[in-house]
């Protein structure tokens, strides 16, 4: 705590009380603030260890899948059959605002719609082991894209949360307390120069009747 370096006038007084009420009603917004991302920031968080977890378990099962194929298959008919796929995305990237944070939102486009277009291969040479590892990882591609934004979106809310938590103690620790002490100290300060000048009044006002006294 430490008193700021101005005038002790009652303008000043008057602008730091100013101060000291939006500094006071800073402080509770950005406490609101921090209070709300932290609440937010949770349910990412949880949504971010499910998600995680399977899509981990999902591409873990599709590498197995793939590990039998490549096993059965002859190398080169593999990397033919993966080699033209059918499918294609597109990903649109647009932007949501959560409490000052604009949040990515992912959103893929297919090339079509028909879901059996994920195989891009006929079946006459082919493992329906390589059939489950394109099937698996293509219904957990949705997934992976939510994982990404969730997890972008956790990552900016985290920094936020800790700017908002410094202006917060900025606020709380040195602002309000520095504004205090200097409205304390003009006050007293303003206080002693009253008195002052009352007992000065009062010195002159003794020495005017004692002048008037004898002259009479």
């Amino acid at each position: 705590m430490a008193r700021l370096n101005v005038n002790p006038t009652r303008m000043e007084l008057s602008k730091l009380k100013k101060k000291l009420v939006s500094a006071r009603r800073g402080h509770k917004l950005l406490k609101d603030k921090r209070d709300e991302l932290m609440r937010q920031f949770m349910i990412l968080i949880k949504e971010n260890r499910q998600l995680r977890t399977e899509v981990e378990a999902a591409v873990s099962d599709a590498n197995k899948y793939m590990a039998v194929a490549g096993s059965v298959m002859q190398r080169e008919v593999l990397e033919t059959a993966l080699m033209l796929p059918k499918q294609e995305v597109e990903l649109d990237v647009e932007e949501k605002n959560v409490m000052s944070v604009n949040i990515p939102v992912f959103k893929p486009k297919y090339k079509t719609a028909d879901s059996n277009d994920i195989f891009s291969y006929g079946t006459a040479f082919t493992s329906i082991d390589l059939d489950g590892a394109v099937k698996a990882l293509s219904e957990v591609f949705p997934k992976m894209i939510r994982l990404a934004e969730v997890e972008k979106a956790c990552q900016l809310m985290a920094d936020e949360i800790e700017k908002t938590r410094r202006r917060v103690n900025a606020l709380e620790h040195i602002m309000i307390p520095d504004y205090e002490e200097t409205i304390k100290f003009i006050t007293m300060k303003l206080s002693e120069n009253e008195r002052s000048t009352t007992t000065s009044l009062m010195k002159v006002k003794d020495m005017v009747l004692k002048q008037s006294h004898s002259y009479r």
